[in-house]
């Protein structure tokens, strides 16, 4: 198992800075060739599982269904679009977690102690149509104060037609925006501030293998795969040891906690900022949330 020493330095000082201005940074080559094709070769195994299924299907702790597929999924045209908790049921995933280059670059970002909360795969697969609305993560996972991460693993090639990650530099710096709408929770921001959000947006793309680290306030969504690649994205979610959380976990697994660089604090750090608790999903994914307000 890789040691995860405190001395590591896996970002430049000038990476670390971006991040730091810009909330959000792209990094290539944050796997193992042989692990990034492990992850592939286990994603496409899911996929073909999904043929024959005709509704969200397994099982996770929190009894809610563990793949999730897109309306119009179908034998001929798989639209597996959600994988919960993979780390809990791939020994591959969960290396990519707790062993890769990742929780080290985490690390460089947000203090030398940093633990795991979730993690999910998101994926467009050609022709997929779906699309994620302006959010930011925190509202979902609100903690003790923001030092979190979401490292968003690119197990194919991210291209500009695939349904990229679109961001919004510096937006981590600004307000926390509201999720909740005339008493409904709708997992998005208000329509006036998703306008800004696209005039002032930029695409994260990068060969399989990259990784882009989002600071958990950082404005971001996503458009359709119009391409015929697919487009997945293993999402892990870390957070600084002493950043505790103020609301259950929205996909509990049993390695939430988990140190995977330095070593458990013991402390309870506080940062101003206030926020609507958000609602739980009642099903498989937080894009049933977004598509009921469609």
């Amino acid at each position: 198992m890789r040691e995860h020493l405190q001395n590591v330095s896996e970002l430049t000082v000038g990476q670390v800075e971006f991040f730091q201005k810009n909330g959000y940074l792209v990094v290539e080559q944050a796997l193992e060739p042989q692990l990034l094709v492990g992850l592939q070769q286990q994603f496409d195994k899911w996929v073909e599982e999904s043929r024959d299924q005709v509704e969200p299907y397994g099982e996770t702790i929190n009894g809610k269904p563990r793949f999730d597929l897109e309306p119009g999924h179908s034998y001929d045209k798989p639209g597996l679009r959600r994988v919960n908790a993979p780390v809990e049921i791939s020994k591959d995933y969960y290396e990519a977690m707790s062993e890769s280059r990742v929780p080290g670059m985490v690390a460089n970002l947000i203090g030398p102690d940093v633990k795991f909360h979730h993690s999910k795969i998101n994926s467009k697969l050609p022709g997929g149509q779906t699309e994620v609305k302006w959010h930011q993560d925190f509202p979902f996972t609100p903690h003790s104060n923001d030092d979190l991460v979401t490292a968003l693993i690119m197990i194919d090639d991210v291209t500009e037609e695939n349904g990229p990650l679109q961001v919004v530099p510096g937006s981590h710096l600004g307000d926390i925006h509201g999720l909740w709408h005339d008493g409904v929770f709708t997992g998005a921001v208000e329509q006036n501030v998703a306008s800004d959000c696209e005039q002032e947006s930029i695409s994260c793309t990068g060969p399989a293998g990259s990784v882009c680290l989002m600071h958990t306030r950082l404005l971001h969504g996503s458009t359709a795969n119009q391409s015929e690649h697919s487009r997945t994205l293993f999402i892990c979610v870390y957070s600084a040891d002493d950043a505790i959380p103020c609301s259950a976990n929205p996909m509990p697994n049993r390695h939430e906690g988990i140190i995977v660089s330095g070593e458990r604090c013991g402390r309870i750090r506080c940062t101003p900022f206030e926020m609507m608790t958000p609602q739980l999903p009642q099903t498989a994914s937080f894009f049933d949330q977004q598509a009921e307000q469609q």
